[in-house]
């Protein structure tokens, strides 16, 4: 695949076993946005267990509804961790700004969001994450180049689904490929 000639919005980044960078071992990203400037997506798998989104919308004044639902909040990336993303269906868009990544998908990173989360309205299915990856100009694509990532389409179970442990082995399945089988050695023609 080339890269330069294509774009990443909207598929999964899948780490290889061998990623150098141990704050992206194993996890699979999905990509909000990619051109010639640079990519963001968010880290899929990587749930915060010690935060949970009740306590959040309490330190931001956010009153919950009874029967709110509790949102799964997980570490989206590196940069920008204090701030929130939220990635959903594409049933919800904010008035003061939704990106629409695909078809499929939205996210949003506005407090209306959230104060839509609280009352039970907003998305029928989301996700929120702290921070998110990102990479400069030509970055991903050098990290692809070197057998980094792999890339794949995105399904709801591997976006929302509870499993977080078993996503990175259910989007390598979904290429065919057996995690335990895979190099860390680029192959060269």
């Amino acid at each position: 695949m080339n890269v330069s000639d294509s774009t990443l919005v909207g598929k999964l980044l899948i780490a290889m076993p061998e990623m150098s960078d141990p704050r992206f071992a194993n996890t699979v990203i999905y990509m909000c946005a990619h051109s010639e400037e640079g990519g963001m997506g968010l880290i899929v798998n990587k749930p915060q267990p010690e935060i949970r989104f009740a306590k959040l919308l309490g330190q931001m004044d956010i009153q919950a509804a009874p029967g709110a639902r509790d949102v799964r909040v997980h570490f989206g990336g590196p940069v920008d961790s204090q701030r929130g993303f939220v990635l959903h269906s594409n049933d919800y868009a904010s008035d003061n700004g939704t990106l629409d990544v695909d078809d499929d998908y939205r996210m949003t990173a506005t407090l209306d969001v959230l104060e839509d989360l609280a009352k039970g309205e907003g998305p029928s299915v989301s996700m929120m994450a702290l921070g998110y990856a990102g990479w400069g100009p030509g970055q991903l694509e050098y990290e692809i180049g070197q057998n980094g990532w792999l890339t794949c389409a995105p399904s709801d179970e591997i976006l929302f689904g509870p499993d977080n442990a078993g996503k990175w082995t259910a989007a390598l399945n979904s290429l065919g490929v057996d995690p335990l089988l895979l190099s860390a050695t680029a192959g060269r023609a």
